[in-house]
């Protein structure tokens, strides 16, 4: 039997190509997996890095926005987040992807004026190039990604929303992320590891 050594090698080389492809950077977290480091501009003007919270328990990672009606619903919740897990070795990280060319009022400069409005005592960073989201596969404002820290790796625990109540705080029956890094914090799985984010699109550069 005669082998067919052209093909032998086309296929070696189609395998290379996509263990390379693969170990070059994966999009779309899932829960369990590993997140890659990033860096990116805060709202201070500072490089804020993923790896500057190597001695915390672990984050939330928040990409949010300025303009959205949902983000606005949200904006108190989340700093309440902050202000609660924070000390306890869960701090927020809020990330705007948004392209300020399709979306009026999330330039660099709104994000500044907003985090002094609102006292943000957490980062508020701009993903300019955008893929930072991608590689979380974050698509809505607000999108939740809370983090675990295990042996200076963070891993994904709960993606998708803050609460079941969009609109209301009060309304809200299930609070996803706090049930989520309670059960983390206690040592316990976390039940609900994925949730529909609601929110607006984010706004992608053409």
């Amino acid at each position: 039997m005669l082998v067919d050594m052209k093909l032998i090698k086309n296929t070696f080389l189609f395998a290379c190509l996509v263990l390379i492809t693969a170990a070059a950077g994966k999009l779309n977290y899932g829960v369990g997996d590993t997140v890659s480091d990033f860096k990116l501009k805060n709202v201070d003007g500072k490089i804020v890095s993923l790896a500057n919270y190597k001695t915390s328990k672990g984050v939330i990672v928040i990409f949010d926005c300025n303009t959205c009606p949902y983000s606005r619903a949200y904006n108190e919740r989340i700093i309440a987040l902050n202000k609660k897990y924070a000390p306890l070795g869960y701090p927020v990280i809020t990330i705007n992807a948004n392209d300020p060319e399709q979306s009026d009022g999330d330039s660099f400069e709104e994000m500044v004026s907003l985090a002094k409005r609102k006292n943000y005592d957490f980062p508020y960073l701009v993903d300019e190039t955008q893929e930072v989201a991608k590689s979380f596969g974050a698509t809505n404002t607000p999108h939740v990604f809370v983090l675990k820290n295990e042996n200076n790796a963070f891993k994904v625990a709960y993606i998708g929303a803050i609460d079941d109540s969009p609109r209301d705080a009060s309304n809200a029956s299930k609070k996803y992320v706090e049930n989520a890094v309670d059960a983390l914090l206690a040592n316990k799985a976390v039940t609900s590891t994925k949730t529909k984010a609601i929110g607006c699109g984010i706004k992608w550069k053409d």
